[in-house]
C-alpha cells in the first residue's frame, strides 16, 4: 500500500471514528435513561452515568482510589535502597530441556482454535506453526519448534511500551495518567471507556495502550516511533524491524482504534494527536519478532530490567515490578483472573499467536502458535504455558511447607 493510500485510509477511518463516537454517545444516553428507570427499583443497585464528571487533562484519575493508603510513598528512597526479593531459580538445564520438549510433543498435534482474520494478513499464517522458548536470567536458553519464524508482535508490545513510558515519566505519573486496574471488558471495548471515569483504565487494553503510546518521548510522530522501536530492540537484544505488509493491512482496518483514540481525546485522556497516535500504535504492533525474541524480552523483565543476553540495562528495576503487576491484573484482559488462578504468572497475549510470561528472577517463557480460542488467545500457547508453569516452578503463588529445624533469630 502506498503512502497516499494509507493516508486516505487514515482520513476515511477518522471520519468513521467520529461516527463511532456519536454512536457511543447515543448508546450512553440510552443507558443513562435505562439507569434512571432502574434507580426507581430500590432492590437493584445501579451505576448512574449522569454522575460522571469531566476530568481536567492532567488531574489524578479516580480521585477516591488515588487517596488509598497503599498509594502512599515508601518511607525510604526506593531508587537507592537495595530491594529484598524472593524469586528462586529455574530447574537444571537438562530438566528445562526435558519439560519444554514434553510440552511441545504433548500439544503440537492439538488442532483446536482458529487463526485470526480480522487483520486480513494474519489469516495467512499456517495453523501448524508452534514454538516454545525459555530464557533464564543468565541468558541461557532452550527452545524447540518454529523458533525462527517471524510474526508481528501485536498486543505483546503493550507492556514493553508501558515500561518505556514508566521509565520516561515515572511510574507514579504513568499510573495517574493511564490507570492500572482491570476493565472487565474485552481489549477493544468502547463501552469500557464510557463506563469508567479513568477512561484509559490500564495500559494493556487498546484504549490505555494508545494513551501509553501518546506519552512516549518525542515531539514528532517519527521521534515517538523511533523511541519505541529502539527500546523494544533493546528488550529483544537485536534490531527489530516493521513488517510492512502487516502495517498496511492493519492500517486499512483499524477504524475501531481510530474511534477509541478520538473518544479518548474528547475526554482529554490522549496526550498526542489521535490520528498520529493510532498510526504509531499500528506500527508498534507490526514489529516483527520471533518466539526467542519474546522470551528474551520477558527475561529482561524477570531480570530487573537488564537484558540477560546483552547485559544492557533497558529499564530500572522499580519499573519492572510495576509492569509485571499490570500484566498480572490485565494481561489477559477480562480473563486475567482465570489466567492467574490457573497459571499464576504475569502474562501477555497477542492476536498473532504469541504469549509471554515472566517469572521474576527465574526467567521468561514465550510461545507462538497462531490458532486462537474464542477469547483471542493462542490455544496451544496457553496449554504449553500452563504445563510449563507447573513443571518449571514458575507459579508465583506456589509454596511448600517449611522443613528442617527453624532458623535462629
Amino acid at each position: 500500500m502506498s503512502t497516499a493510500e494509507v493516508s486516505r485510509s487514515v482520513v476515511g477511518g477518522a471520519a468513521m471514528a467520529h461516527g463511532v463516537i456519536e454512536q457511543v454517545a447515543r448508546g450512553s444516553a440510552d443507558l443513562a435513561t435505562q439507569t434512571d428507570t432502574a434507580a426507581r427499583l430500590p432492590q437493584t443497585p445501579v451505576y448512574n452515568l449522569a454522575s460522571r464528571r469531566r476530568l481536567p487533562k492532567h488531574a489524578p484519575i479516580g480521585d477516591p482510589m488515588t487517596k488509598l493508603s497503599m498509594n502512599e510513598d515508601l518511607p525510604f528512597d526506593e531508587a537507592t535502597t537495595p530491594p529484598r526479593v524472593s524469586t528462586g531459580e529455574l530447574p537444571t538445564h537438562a530438566e528445562v530441556r526435558q519439560f519444554v520438549t514434553d510440552a511441545y510433543e504433548r500439544y503440537r498435534g492439538d488442532n483446536s482454535g482458529t487463526v485470526a482474520d480480522y487483520i486480513p494478513v494474519l489469516s495467512e499464517a499456517s495453523p501448524d506453526l508452534f514454538g516454545i522458548s525459555v530464557v533464564g536470567p543468565w541468558g541461557r536458553s532452550f527452545e524447540i519448534g518454529d523458533v525462527d519464524e517471524r510474526f508481528s508482535i501485536q498486543s505483546v508490545s503493550k507492556p514493553f511500551v508501558f515500561a518505556l513510558v514508566c521509565d520516561a515519566i515515572g511510574y507514579e505519573a504513568a499510573r495517574l495518567r493511564l490507570g492500572v486496574n482491570s476493565t472487565g471488558f474485552p481489549f477493544n471495548s468502547l463501552m469500557a471507556v464510557e463506563l469508567n471515569a479513568e477512561r484509559t483504565m490500564n495500559p494493556l487494553v487498546n484504549a490505555g495502550a494508545m494513551a501509553t503510546t501518546s506519552l512516549v518521548p518525542g515531539a514528532t510522530p517519527d521521534q515517538k516511533w523511533e523511541s519505541i522501536r529502539e527500546r523494544l530492540s533493546m528488550f529483544a537484544g537485536r534490531e527489530l524491524t516493521i513488517n510492512a505488509e502487516v502495517y498496511a493491512s492493519e492500517s486499512a482496518t483499524n477504524m475501531r482504534n481510530q474511534g477509541i483514540a478520538h473518544l479518548l481525546k474528547s475526554y482529554e485522556r490522549l496526550y498526542f494527536d489521535p490520528d498520529e497516535t493510532t498510526d504509531i500504535y499500528t506500527r508498534q504492533c507490526s514489529l516483527d519478532v520471533t518466539v526467542h525474541d519474546l522470551a528474551v524480552m520477558a527475561a529482561t523483565l524477570a531480570n530487573g530490567g537488564v537484558n540477560p543476553t546483552t547485559g544492557e540495562t533497558v529499564i530500572r528495576p522499580g519499573v519492572c515490578r510495576r509492569v509485571l503487576a499490570v500484566m498480572a491484573s490485565a494481561g489477559l484482559y477480562e480473563l486475567s483472573g482465570d489466567w492467574l488462578y490457573q497459571i499464576g504468572v504475569p502474562g501477555k497475549s497477542g492476536v498473532s499467536g504469541g504469549i509471554v510470561t515472566v517469572s521474576p528472577g527465574k526467567g521468561g517463557l514465550a510461545t507462538y502458535s497462531p490458532p486462537l480460542d474464542a477469547a483471542g488467545n493462542s490455544f496451544r500457547g496457553q496449554l504449553a504455558t500452563k504445563y510449563l508453569a507447573e513443571r518449571l516452578g514458575l507459579n508465583l503463588f506456589a509454596s511448600v511447607p517449611a522443613e528442617g529445624p527453624p532458623p535462629q533469630f
